[in-house]
């Protein structure tokens, strides 16, 4: 019987002391690589807004593939109104511009694709413009906001050293129930963008009229997009904020 007490005992010592040794093992597999980046990483959307960008991107990789752009370049992302902005090169010369605008993008669609129109360029300043679609789809100035701020923290965690630069929403005629909100948004951007060290450059009130209305001459027929005296005042308004 002492005999039988004692194996127990020493069972039982011999029991805790494997589970103390795995309590104290760090745990391996997939679990471990993501349980840290966890903790650090920046909020990304869950999803973007349209599954349609991924043509985008593989038209862009496509092109890179062909002709690598430079890096430590000077990057403009964002919706169709940098999509649409086919002289950049020549309205602004002596700058190595690379431009990734895609579809009718929001602010959270750069973020979820960073590691495929940001990252892999290194560039030396980056100029978003992006805000317009999303209010138009019903995302509150709040929550552009907090887009604007994951956005940041995305691009910062791979490159630190990167200027950023938000370019603020446009207000369009076809749009225009929207102003109060994208003043609004602008308003709360302008103030995070202070906060995070990140330029604002309100290309808005250059593009209203003496009433305070969105300058009819400087969009095409849609209402929506500019013609080449919209861009002029982009090119004149952003000029001063690239390096």
């Amino acid at each position: 019987m002492p005999f039988l007490n004692t194996f127990r005992l020493s069972l039982s010592v011999v029991l805790l002391a494997a589970l103390a040794a795995c309590a104290g093992t760090p745990p391996t597999g997939p679990e471990a690589l993501a349980e840290p980046r966890a903790q650090t990483a920046p909020r990304i959307p869950d999803q973007v807004s349209s599954p349609a960008w991924e043509a985008d991107m593989q038209r862009f990789e496509a092109a890179d593939a062909k002709s690598p752009p430079p890096r430590r370049g000077v990057l403009f992302i964002g919706s169709s109104s940098i999509r649409l902005w086919d002289t950049l090169a020549q309205d602004f010369p002596g700058v190595p511009v690379i431009n990734r605008g895609f579809g009718g993008s929001e602010l959270r669609d750069s973020t979820w694709y960073a590691d495929r129109i940001i990252v892999p360029y290194a560039p030396r300043q980056l100029l978003i413009y992006a805000g317009d679609n999303d209010l138009n789809a019903g995302r509150t100035p709040q929550q552009l906001q907090q887009d604007f701020t994951a956005f940041v923290q995305r691009v910062r965690r791979d490159l630190p050293e990167t200027k950023i630069a938000y370019i603020s929403t446009k207000p369009s005629p076809s749009r225009v129930q929207l102003l109060a909100t994208q003043r609004e948004a602008n308003r709360l951007i302008q103030a995070e963008a202070k906060r995070l060290g990140v330029d604002y450059i309100d290309i808005f009130t250059p593009m209203l009229d003496p009433k305070g209305q969105p300058d009819e001459t400087l969009f095409i027929d849609d209402r929506l997009h500019m013609n080449a005296a919209g861009y002029d005042i982009w090119q004149r308004v952003i000029a001063p904020y690239v390096k």
